[in-house]
Protein backbone atom coordinates (compact mmCIF):
# COMPACT_ATOMS: atom_id res chain seq x y z
CA UNK A 1 0.00 0.00 0.00
CA UNK A 2 2.64 2.17 0.70
CA UNK A 3 4.46 2.51 -2.92
CA UNK A 4 1.14 2.69 -4.01
CA UNK A 5 0.39 5.89 -2.61
CA UNK A 6 4.22 6.79 -3.37
CA UNK A 7 3.67 5.77 -7.06
CA UNK A 8 0.45 7.58 -7.08
CA UNK A 9 2.37 11.07 -5.29
CA UNK A 10 4.62 10.63 -8.12
CA UNK A 11 2.59 10.49 -11.08
CA UNK A 12 0.44 13.31 -9.37
CA UNK A 13 4.42 15.85 -8.92
CA UNK A 14 4.35 14.64 -12.79
CA UNK A 15 1.45 16.02 -13.97
CA UNK A 16 1.46 19.43 -11.30
CA UNK A 17 5.07 20.10 -12.29
CA UNK A 18 7.12 22.44 -10.18
CA UNK A 19 4.04 24.38 -8.94
CA UNK A 20 2.44 21.40 -7.01
CA UNK A 21 5.71 20.59 -5.91
CA UNK A 22 6.33 23.99 -4.43
CA UNK A 23 2.74 23.63 -3.09
CA UNK A 24 3.90 20.44 -1.34
CA UNK A 25 6.56 21.69 0.72
CA UNK A 26 4.42 24.39 1.26
CA UNK A 27 1.84 22.23 2.79
CA UNK A 28 4.87 20.35 4.83
CA UNK A 29 5.80 23.44 6.33
CA UNK A 30 2.74 24.47 7.34
CA UNK A 31 1.63 21.03 8.93
CA UNK A 32 5.18 21.51 11.12
CA UNK A 33 4.13 24.69 12.05
CA UNK A 34 0.68 24.04 12.82
CA UNK A 35 1.56 21.22 15.35
CA UNK A 36 4.26 23.29 16.93
CA UNK A 37 1.23 25.82 17.95
CA UNK A 38 -0.85 23.30 19.20
CA UNK A 39 2.14 21.95 21.57
CA UNK A 40 2.78 25.58 22.27
CA UNK A 41 -0.49 27.15 22.98
CA UNK A 42 -1.01 23.51 25.13
CA UNK A 43 1.98 24.08 27.02
CA UNK A 44 1.59 27.68 28.09
CA UNK A 45 -2.40 26.87 28.43
CA UNK A 46 -3.99 29.42 26.01
CA UNK A 47 -7.35 29.46 27.17
CA UNK A 48 -7.37 27.91 30.55
CA UNK A 49 -7.74 30.88 33.09
CA UNK A 50 -9.25 28.97 35.95
CA UNK A 51 -5.81 29.09 37.84
CA UNK A 52 -5.43 32.80 37.42
CA UNK A 53 -9.24 33.34 38.49
CA UNK A 54 -8.64 31.08 41.61
CA UNK A 55 -5.49 33.20 42.50
CA UNK A 56 -6.95 36.84 42.19
CA UNK A 57 -10.48 35.25 44.24
CA UNK A 58 -7.43 34.36 46.92
CA UNK A 59 -5.81 37.94 46.47
CA UNK A 60 -9.20 39.45 47.00
CA UNK A 61 -10.12 37.89 50.44
CA UNK A 62 -6.99 38.50 51.96
CA UNK A 63 -4.34 34.91 51.12
CA UNK A 64 -1.58 36.94 49.91
CA UNK A 65 0.54 34.04 50.07
CA UNK A 66 -1.56 31.68 48.75
CA UNK A 67 -2.58 33.60 45.75
CA UNK A 68 1.52 34.13 44.72
CA UNK A 69 2.24 30.96 44.92
CA UNK A 70 -1.59 29.86 42.73
CA UNK A 71 -0.16 32.10 39.76
CA UNK A 72 3.31 31.39 40.10
CA UNK A 73 2.29 28.10 39.42
CA UNK A 74 -0.14 28.97 36.30
CA UNK A 75 2.29 28.57 32.86
CA UNK A 76 -0.39 30.96 30.83
CA UNK A 77 0.25 34.55 29.94
CA UNK A 78 -2.78 35.48 32.35
CA UNK A 79 -1.06 33.70 35.45
CA UNK A 80 2.22 35.48 34.62
CA UNK A 81 0.64 39.12 34.37
CA UNK A 82 -1.11 38.92 37.24
CA UNK A 83 1.61 36.85 39.23
CA UNK A 84 3.92 40.17 38.51
CA UNK A 85 0.83 42.17 39.22
CA UNK A 86 0.74 40.51 42.70
CA UNK A 87 4.76 40.86 43.27
CA UNK A 88 4.75 44.44 42.40
CA UNK A 89 2.34 45.18 44.38
CA UNK A 90 3.14 43.88 47.80
CA UNK A 91 6.13 46.34 47.57
CA UNK A 92 5.27 49.55 49.07
CA UNK A 93 7.97 51.47 47.27
CA UNK A 94 6.77 50.78 43.38
CA UNK A 95 4.33 53.25 42.19
CA UNK A 96 1.52 51.64 40.43
CA UNK A 97 2.03 53.17 37.46
CA UNK A 98 5.16 51.17 37.44
CA UNK A 99 3.80 48.01 38.32
CA UNK A 100 0.84 48.49 35.68
CA UNK A 101 4.02 49.71 32.91
CA UNK A 102 5.52 46.14 33.78
CA UNK A 103 2.39 44.05 34.09
CA UNK A 104 1.81 45.56 30.46
CA UNK A 105 5.29 44.36 28.55
CA UNK A 106 4.95 41.26 30.06
CA UNK A 107 1.60 40.88 28.83
CA UNK A 108 2.84 42.04 25.03
CA UNK A 109 6.02 39.65 25.41
CA UNK A 110 3.63 36.46 26.05
CA UNK A 111 1.50 37.42 23.03
CA UNK A 112 4.06 38.09 21.01
CA UNK A 113 5.07 34.83 21.41
CA UNK A 114 2.20 33.18 21.16
CA UNK A 115 1.53 35.06 17.76
CA UNK A 116 5.01 33.68 16.26
CA UNK A 117 4.83 32.09 12.60
CA UNK A 118 1.07 33.91 12.19
CA UNK A 119 2.48 35.70 9.30
CA UNK A 120 4.54 32.46 8.01
CA UNK A 121 0.79 30.70 8.00
CA UNK A 122 -0.81 34.00 6.37
CA UNK A 123 2.15 34.18 3.88
CA UNK A 124 1.30 30.41 2.81
CA UNK A 125 -2.82 31.09 2.67
CA UNK A 126 -2.44 33.83 0.65
CA UNK A 127 0.34 32.80 -2.04
CA UNK A 128 -0.91 28.81 -2.21
CA UNK A 129 -4.02 29.84 -3.94
CA UNK A 130 -1.98 32.41 -6.80
CA UNK A 131 0.61 29.86 -7.10
CA UNK A 132 -2.43 27.35 -7.99
CA UNK A 133 -3.52 30.12 -10.32
CA UNK A 134 -0.06 30.34 -11.75
CA UNK A 135 0.33 26.74 -12.57
CA UNK A 136 -3.28 26.93 -14.48
CA UNK A 137 -1.77 29.55 -16.52
CA UNK A 138 1.21 28.05 -17.73
CA UNK A 139 -0.44 24.64 -18.27
CA UNK A 140 -2.98 26.01 -20.42
CA UNK A 141 -0.67 27.94 -22.39
CA UNK A 142 1.32 24.96 -22.76
CA UNK A 143 -1.64 23.08 -23.93
CA UNK A 144 -2.54 25.75 -26.29
CA UNK A 145 0.54 25.44 -27.79
CA UNK A 146 0.66 21.69 -28.65
CA UNK A 147 -2.79 22.84 -29.81
CA UNK A 148 -1.49 25.15 -32.15
CA UNK A 149 1.12 22.39 -33.08
CA UNK A 150 -1.17 19.41 -34.49
CA UNK A 151 -1.96 22.23 -37.30
CA UNK A 152 -5.17 21.09 -38.92
CA UNK A 153 -5.04 17.46 -37.31
CA UNK A 154 -6.76 18.96 -34.22
CA UNK A 155 -7.75 16.52 -31.36
CA UNK A 156 -9.81 17.72 -28.56
CA UNK A 157 -8.88 15.58 -26.40
CA UNK A 158 -5.29 17.05 -26.40
CA UNK A 159 -6.97 19.91 -25.01
CA UNK A 160 -8.65 18.65 -22.97
CA UNK A 161 -5.88 16.85 -21.37
CA UNK A 162 -4.28 19.98 -20.63
CA UNK A 163 -7.14 21.70 -19.70
CA UNK A 164 -7.32 19.44 -16.73
CA UNK A 165 -4.07 18.96 -16.05
CA UNK A 166 -3.54 22.59 -15.61
CA UNK A 167 -7.21 23.05 -13.01
CA UNK A 168 -5.32 20.66 -10.86
CA UNK A 169 -2.64 23.15 -9.30
CA UNK A 170 -5.20 25.49 -9.02
CA UNK A 171 -7.02 23.04 -7.02
CA UNK A 172 -3.64 21.96 -5.26
CA UNK A 173 -3.30 25.99 -4.10
CA UNK A 174 -6.93 25.74 -2.72
CA UNK A 175 -6.29 22.70 -0.82
CA UNK A 176 -3.34 24.23 1.30
CA UNK A 177 -4.70 27.59 1.69
CA UNK A 178 -8.13 26.99 3.66
CA UNK A 179 -7.22 24.23 6.23
CA UNK A 180 -3.85 26.99 6.81
CA UNK A 181 -6.69 30.25 7.24
CA UNK A 182 -9.00 27.92 8.80
CA UNK A 183 -5.94 27.12 11.13
CA UNK A 184 -4.82 31.27 11.41
CA UNK A 185 -7.99 31.99 12.43
CA UNK A 186 -8.92 30.08 15.05
CA UNK A 187 -5.17 30.45 16.13
CA UNK A 188 -5.81 34.70 15.93
CA UNK A 189 -8.83 34.07 18.41
CA UNK A 190 -7.13 32.22 20.96
CA UNK A 191 -4.66 34.80 21.33
CA UNK A 192 -7.27 37.52 21.34
CA UNK A 193 -9.10 35.97 23.61
CA UNK A 194 -6.14 35.67 25.81
CA UNK A 195 -5.27 39.65 25.34
CA UNK A 196 -8.90 40.33 26.91
CA UNK A 197 -8.83 37.95 29.69
CA UNK A 198 -5.32 39.44 30.57
CA UNK A 199 -6.51 42.89 30.54
CA UNK A 200 -10.08 42.04 32.14
CA UNK A 201 -8.05 39.93 35.10
CA UNK A 202 -5.49 42.66 35.61
CA UNK A 203 -7.74 45.51 35.57
CA UNK A 204 -9.81 43.60 38.13
CA UNK A 205 -6.73 42.66 40.22
CA UNK A 206 -5.66 46.97 40.34
CA UNK A 207 -9.50 47.43 41.10
CA UNK A 208 -9.67 45.30 43.92
CA UNK A 209 -6.28 46.44 45.37
CA UNK A 210 -6.63 49.71 45.54
CA UNK A 211 -10.50 49.50 47.31
CA UNK A 212 -8.22 47.62 49.62
CA UNK A 213 -5.49 50.15 50.44
CA UNK A 214 -8.71 52.59 50.55
CA UNK A 215 -9.87 50.65 53.38
CA UNK A 216 -7.13 50.25 55.27
CA UNK A 217 -6.46 53.71 55.22
CA UNK A 218 -9.71 54.72 55.98
CA UNK A 219 -9.95 56.20 59.72
CA UNK A 220 -12.31 54.21 61.82
CA UNK A 221 -15.93 55.97 62.92
CA UNK A 222 -15.54 57.17 66.76
CA UNK A 223 -18.72 57.78 68.95
CA UNK A 224 -19.82 61.08 68.25
CA UNK A 225 -20.23 64.31 71.22
CA UNK A 226 -23.62 64.27 70.36
CA UNK A 227 -24.45 60.56 71.06
CA UNK A 228 -22.96 61.04 74.34
CA UNK A 229 -25.52 63.94 75.12
CA UNK A 230 -28.81 62.26 73.61
CA UNK A 231 -31.55 60.30 75.08
CA UNK A 232 -29.20 57.86 76.86
CA UNK A 233 -27.18 60.41 78.84
CA UNK A 234 -30.60 62.63 80.04
CA UNK A 235 -31.64 59.27 81.59
CA UNK A 236 -28.51 58.99 83.33
CA UNK A 237 -28.87 62.25 85.05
Amino acid sequence: MTNSVIENMRSFLELGGPVVAILLVLSVFAVALILLKLVQFWRERVGFHGAAQRALHLWVHGSYGDARQVADADPSAVGSALAAAMRLSMTRSVPKGVVEDEVGRIAVGRLHDLQRGFRALDAIAQISPLLGLFGTVLGMIEAFQQLQGAGNAVDPSILAGGIWVALLTTAAGLAVAMPVSLALTWFETRVENERVAIETLTTNFFSQHALGEIRATSPRTEPSAAGLTGPGASHAH
